[in-house]
């Protein structure tokens, strides 16, 4: 929305709210596009930029699964949502009430001009309510389990274990019993007293499973999509970008959910369809984040990214599979909301390049909780905000150890790696402006272990 980084559009933590910052359809139309925002959006403040909007309610913000409750541009009413808001109500699956909202919205525009659509499911986020036509998808397929679901090896630190392993049951909601706290058995029905292995794999079939059925029930509402596309002869000449908001842990590590830097959870998804520009099935490792989209759309759109926009478009990117001259090497990555939602995971940052990753944890949460006079919210469902974790380094060889099975931190063989990466870490950090000079608690611990 913004194409700037957390610490520029103040949007640390899904408490966060994105207010006037809604800078990605503003350029949009500013370029001649009507502009339309449907289905999920999350960011507790009216999507007031778009000429048209109907976007999930309740939930916390992101909505329902069954019967979804929607506001749309237009209506009274207060937000985010209260009782006294009026709203628009629904039945069946989100998944294909937000595709029925979306036709019709393709299907009414004013086909005089072009448009900007901004199309976001619910699903696939937890706990997975599938719509009932698929109940017995996969139901008999055995699906492969991940190696380090059952041994992690030399993953992780003490920033993700504790001292003495004190933490594992409680940091990093899990597919085994490791977590005690949150793991996906509590929520898949499954037996608390089948011991593990046997658990472990009943839980991880069962949890694999729902995913996939959401999964399938977004692919099929994507062909009902395409279909309109190609009958109304838009098909060529629209640009569909395919992506998500982060990846999704299924096992690896025994991790679920997002949130950590670790591949699976910090890769996206990105595919984009653009016949007369761009080459079907072509491929490319360019280093992407999600700061450089808006920039990259604007662009493609024939405009010219504003420079309070902090990502850079990847146009060239996608036209001819090659990197332009200058362009990034690493990205940077922060997760700031430490010990959230009883996933547990601890606030760290980091740096990403083609061959390592550089993980600091430094296990604090923004607000300095140890102030007795700090604003933050102590009500907040399933927070420990006040535990603070141990601060620790993690260093990935991804070309030789593309699953993250050994941080080899502390190995000499990587002495110098260690400091190119914190060079670059540095660099990013400044460059950027993400330098926790606003957060001295935080900064405290980072320049107290940087050399460590």
């Amino acid at each position: 929305m913004s194409g700037q980084y957390s610490n520029v559009n103040g949007v640390l933590d899904l408490e966060g709210t994105i207010g006037d910052k809604q800078y990605l359809p503003r350029e949009m139309k500013k370029l001649g596009y009507q502009t339309a925002m449907i289905g999920k959006w999350h960011l507790h403040a009216e999507p007031s930029a778009f000429d048209y909007y109907k976007v999930l309610v309740g939930h916390g913000g992101q909505g329902e699964y069954f019967n979804p409750v929607f506001i749309e541009k237009g209506m009274k009413y207060e937000f985010p949502a209260t009782k006294n808001t009026e709203t628009i109500k629904t039945e069946g699956h989100s998944t294909d009430v937000i595709t029925d909202i979306t036709l019709d919205y393709l299907k009414n525009r004013d086909k005089t001009k072009p448009f900007f659509l901004m199309h976001h499911y619910k699903a696939p986020h937890d706990l997975f309510e599938f719509a009932p036509r698929y109940k017995d998808y996969l139901e008999d397929t055995f699906i492969p389990e991940p190696a380090s679901l059952y041994d992690n090896k030399n993953n992780g630190s003490v920033g993700t274990k504790g001292y003495n392993d004190e933490l594992i049951h409680i940091i990093g909601s899990s597919v085994s019993h490791r977590n005690t706290i949150r793991n996906m058995g509590m929520h898949m029905g499954i037996d608390q007293d089948i011991p593990d292995p046997e658990y472990t794999k009943l839980a991880y079939q069962e949890y694999l499973k729902r995913y996939l059925r959401c999964v399938k029930g977004v692919d099929d509402n994507l062909a009902r999509l395409f279909d309109y596309l190609k009958k109304e002869g838009l098909w060529e000449n629209t640009i569909i970008v395919y992506t998500g908001d982060q990846g999704f842990m299924l096992g690896e590590h025994d991790y679920i959910d997002k949130r950590w830097m670790y591949e699976e959870s910090m890769r996206m998804p990105f595919i984009v369809h653009y016949p007369a520009k761009i080459t079907a099935e072509q491929r490319t490792d360019a280093i992407i984040n999600n700061t450089d989209f808006a920039p990259t759309l604007i662009e493609l759109a024939g405009g010219k990214a504003p420079e309070y926009m902090q990502g850079k478009s990847f146009k060239t990117i996608l036209e001819t599979g090659k990197e332009p001259e200058g362009w990034r090497d690493a990205t940077y990555y922060r997760y700031w909301m430490h010990m959230a939602h009883r996933h547990a995971n601890p606030a760290h940052f980091g740096v990403r390049t083609k061959d390592y990753k550089l993980i600091f944890f430094y296990g604090r949460y923004w607000v300095d909780t140890d102030d007795p006079n700090a604003e933050w919210n102590k009500k907040s469902w399933g927070n420990d905000f006040t535990r603070h974790t141990p601060p620790a380094w993690e260093l990935y060889d991804l070309r030789n150890d593309p699953k993250e099975m050994n941080n080899v931190y502390d190995n000499p063989d990587y002495a110098q790696v260690k400091v190119m990466m914190k060079e670059k870490l540095k660099a990013l950090r400044e460059e950027i402006g993400d330098t926790d000079e606003n957060f001295p608690h935080i900064k405290k611990i980072v320049d107290e272990y940087w050399d460590k």
